[in-house]
């Protein structure tokens, strides 16, 4: 609907005053012009009249150049009409402005913030209280203000890195329709359900229901997310999400970055239609996966969109050493078995066979491995000199019961063991086994789900002391300690008081045992997490906390740390919110990354079912600018205008003398062309009438030239040398030439050319089934590395190929007819000699296996070469040779005519010589 007139420059129309001068200079015109009779004896007489009397223009001439003046001066002020308000039919009451301006809005945000500033720009124009609620950031007053007061505030909004929280403003809605019952709302939704949804919806729906509430929406698109980014053996995975109920396909890229902001790799993405999750995987080597700091979205600018990677994802190195025996009896029942299938998923594992337990660990200490386990290695010799400066420099060794390790001692273990273990179930036994009974609150196994199938028949008990409470991870039912860990320098030590295989527990069974393995190598970094610090006098281990380095914005880019920003959990980071933005925390060499969304995060769409409300899309009903149409006005009038000036000064009939010569010029024109039309027309039934050889016009200048030249000496020796006069030869269109009047089409392959359409490689492919050859020809000869890539000629002729239906192809037999229909040849070359050429593959008949005929006998369809034959063929027009071969001898030119004969008459003839009748011919005349 369209309302008010409006003019952005309405000075210009006091240009108008101007019309009463211009109406007396209009009235004014030149004199019409006089007959004058020419009798010679009044020729000084009459020929000049005494005086020249302006006479008056008729009245609607007048009229007509009056309103197109006025048409000028009104197209100046630059006249618009404006759309009428889209906040609804109101125009006087309150107005309550609703933004989500979350991460899901970052997108499309520019196109959301324009409708905002036109709605706002309406509501300032009607003199309408305005109040504004930002649902992405904290609660404030929704008080009312003027809207011009709230224009600087909505250009300055921007999105936020998390989701909106509409929950939180919904007690502070239903208050502010409590105290404006009238006012009217409208509510700018990104379309994603969030937490708290249902106070916010049922506050809405009182005011829809009286039809008060309009909601823009993007019904159309949804955002997109990256979630559950997952360092997998196989490469870098990433679930892609949008919102579930769309019909459409589409697809889309993950770039991975690192820490400098630099690419190192990138995936495809696509979602089928109704599919809304699907997966990007990254094929990267561990050293560049390790890297990579940052996944994005690529064009999709959001903080939903960008997957933060710390050091905890990233995949280490572990090296494990075993000193049990039967690593090399049963190996299926080592500890280094359950021990590298536990830990695959997530880390990169690396075994000592071969060699002692001592030389094991001093060649991973010298590699620089970050985690060392240990299965049952009692005895550590001189390497626990050299295993202890290691950890202290920051490395994770972990450590698993045995007898070896019973039996030994040594320092580097978390706690003071009792000798000889302890025995649960067994027959001299008193005690039943036992199972898990609880995870330390504030070690790394916090939050992992209890399991109760596992059961420890035997165990390594440590001694009693003050500080075992506090360095226990895992303890059994009876609170005797299954995991301890202890601190020492910026390494850690961990210790499974069981065995790494199930002789005295079955805890490698069990998922539980991944997850816990997969919680101690990610403490391998410099700072350990906060569960590794023993307590002191029983207390809680200490909780640290990592400070805000860098943070993303709502549209995914990094910035400086907002002050609102506060520190958070090196163990329990969180996801993004307003005291935690979405961004890296920690020092460069510790860093937790914070994410907008979880890793097992859907994206479900609002339901606004509960709310009676108009809808409307993101977009603006901008100003209908009349400039444009008053402007073709005004020239259609000067053109009106000039045409009647040319008719009252006779140009009626100059025109018509200048028609009848232009009309004498058309015919002799069409005269000149239909000779030429003729000429086209009678060229298919030339071909039809006599033999041509043919090539495909490829486009190139310079190869469509060659190709002709090339045919044409071809056809010259033909005439020369057999019966055969073939009529000059054609250049083809596939698209619109008829192929079935040619015997033989020579197609020069353009390297990087793109295909023809499918519909004309289908008549290509009927034209090769009814009898018709094609010589392919890539010319690339002495670009051809064996075994190497393919050439881009190679690669064209690849996608060409692609689609026809072409049969199997081998390389031109010893004894193929091509090699006898007219000269005896081993070798078909060209300009080049060095390439190959291929058939199609022959079939051998019952009674002779030595002699190779197609089923059929027939012709091959196809004939692929890469030795620039018609190079070889070329002649200009006084038959010189345009190319030099490959050897420089004509002898080699000389072959290649011949090869050309044998392929014409191939294709005319057929495998006509493959019958014995001529056996005898042809031996005589080898034998001569």
């Amino acid at each position: 609907m369209l309302g008010s007139l409006a003019l952005a420059s309405p000075w210009m129309l006091a240009a108008l005053l101007l019309l009463p001068a211009i109406w007396l200079l209009l009235r004014l015109v030149p004199p019409r012009p006089q007959r004058i009779d020419f009798p010679p004896l009044r020729l000084l007489n009459d020929l000049l009249p005494r005086g020249r009397v302006a006479e008056r223009s008729p009245w609607w001439l007048t009229a007509m150049r009056l309103t197109l003046a006025a048409l000028v001066i009104a197209m100046l002020a630059v006249p618009m009409l404006r759309p009428t308000s889209q906040a609804g039919l109101v125009r006087s009451t309150p107005l309550l402005f609703l933004i989500d301006n979350g991460w899901a809005s970052a997108e499309t945000w520019a196109k959301r913030q324009e409708v905002m500033q036109a709605t706002l720009t309406a509501a300032e124009q009607d003199h309408r209280p305005v109040a504004m609620a930002a649902l992405a950031e904290p609660l404030s007053d929704l008080s009312l203000s003027p809207a011009a007061a709230l224009v600087p505030k909505l250009t300055a909004l921007a999105p936020q890195p998390w989701q909106a929280n509409r929950g939180a403003y919904g007690p502070a809605l239903a208050t502010f329709l409590r105290t404006s019952p009238d006012a009217e709302i409208v509510w700018f939704s990104d379309g994603l359900a969030g937490e708290g949804d249902a106070a916010f919806l049922a506050a809405l729906s009182e005011a829809g229901k009286q039809g008060r509430v309009t909601v823009y929406r993007d019904s159309t698109r949804s955002p997109l997310a990256l979630a559950g980014a997952a360092n997998a053996p196989s490469g870098i995975s990433v679930r892609v999400l949008r919102m579930s109920g769309l019909n459409s396909a589409s697809t889309g890229m993950v770039r991975a970055l690192d820490l400098k902001n630099l690419p190192v790799g990138q995936a495809d993405f696509s979602f089928r239609p109704g599919q809304s999750e699907t997966e990007a995987k990254l094929d990267l080597p561990v050293d560049i996966r390790n890297d990579v700091a940052r996944l994005e979205i690529v064009g999709d600018a959001s903080a939903g969109a960008v997957q933060l990677l710390d050091r905890t994802w990233r995949r280490r190195t572990v090296g494990i050493v075993s000193g049990q025996d039967k690593d090399v009896s049963q190996p299926l029942l080592s500890a280094s078995y359950y021990l590298t299938r536990a830990l695959e998923p997530f880390a990169d594992v690396r075994t000592a066979e071969g060699t002692s337990p001592g030389e094991a660990i001093g060649r991973f200490l010298d590699d620089k491995l970050p985690v060392l386990m240990l299965a049952d290695v009692g005895n550590l010799g001189e390497a626990e000199d050299k295993l202890s400066a290691w950890i202290e420099n920051g490395g994770v060794l972990v450590r698993f019961a045995g007898s070896r390790l019973a039996a030994a001692e040594n320092t580097l273990l978390p706690v003071k063991l009792r000798q000889g273990g302890r025995t649960l179930g067994g027959a001299l036994s008193w005690e039943k086994p036992q199972k898990l009974g609880s995870f330390d609150a504030n070690g790394p196994f916090a939050g992992l789900a209890l399991p109760d199938d596992i059961s420890v028949k035997r165990q390594l008990l440590a001694e009693p002391d003050i500080d075992l409470p506090g360095r226990t991870w895992a303890a059994l039912a009876d609170g005797t300690p299954l995991v301890t860990a202890e601190k020492r320098g910026n390494g850690l030590i961990v210790l499974f008081h069981v065995t790494a295989d199930t002789t005295w527990s079955n805890l490698v069974l069990s998922g539980s045992f991944v997850e816990m393995l997969r919680k101690v190598v990610g403490l391998a970094k410099s700072a350990p997490s906060a569960g590794a610090s023993p307590a002191q006098n029983g207390a809680p281990a200490p909780v640290v906390y990592a400070a805000p380095s860098r943070t993303l914005d709502g549209l995914g880019a990094f910035q400086v740390p907002p002050t609102t920003a506060q520190p958070v959990r090196t163990d329990q980071p969180g996801l993004g919110r307003p005291d935690h933005p979405p961004g890296f925390y920690g020092p460069p060499d510790g860093l937790v990354a914070v994410n907008a969304l979880a890793p097992n995060a859907v994206l479900k769409p609002l339901d606004y079912a509960s709310v009676t409300a108009s809808f409307a899309d993101y977009t603006v009903k901008k100003p209908i600018v009349l400039g444009p149409a008053l402007l073709l006005l005004a020239l259609a009038l000067l053109m009106a205008d000039a045409l009647v000036v040319f008719f009252m000064a006779g140009g009626w009939s100059r025109l018509i003398r200048a028609g009848a010569g232009t009309a004498a010029v058309l015919v002799l024109g069409l005269a000149l062309l239909t000779p030429h039309d003729a000429q086209a027309q009678s060229r298919p039934f030339d071909a039809a009438l006599k033999t041509r050889l043919a090539y495909i016009v490829t486009g190139d200048k310079e190869t469509d030239e060659t190709s002709l030249a090339g045919l044409k000496g071809l056809t010259a020796y033909i005439a020369e040398r057999t019966a055969l006069e073939p009529g000059p030869p054609d250049g083809l269109d596939p698209a619109k030439d008829e192929l079935a009047f040619y015997p033989l089409i020579y197609w020069p392959v353009v390297p990087g050319k793109e295909p023809p359409p499918p519909a004309v490689m289908a008549r290509i492919d009927a034209f090769m089934k009814s009898g018709g050859t094609v010589i392919f020809d890539t010319r690339d000869a002495v670009q051809q590395d064996p075994g190497g890539a393919n050439t881009p000629a190679g690669e064209t002729l690849k996608r060409l190929l692609a689609g026809l239906d072409i049969p199997e192809l081998e390389q031109v037999p010893a004894k193929h007819v091509l090699t006898k229909t007219f000269y005896l040849l081993d070798k078909f070359v060209g300009r080049y000699d060095n390439g190959e050429t291929w058939v199609q593959a022959t079939a051998q008949t019952p009674e002779d296996t030595d002699k190779p005929v197609l089923g059929g006998d027939g012709v091959s369809p196809l004939i692929i070469t890469s030795n620039d034959l018609a190079g070889a063929w070329a002649v200009d027009s006084q038959m010189t040779p345009l190319f030099p071969v490959s050897s420089g001898l004509e002898r080699q030119r000389e072959l290649a005519y011949r090869a050309g004969v044998n392929m014409v008459m191939y294709a005319l003839t057929g495998n006509y010589k493959a019958d014995q009748v001529h056996v005898q011919d042809l031996l005589d005349r080898l034998g001569r």
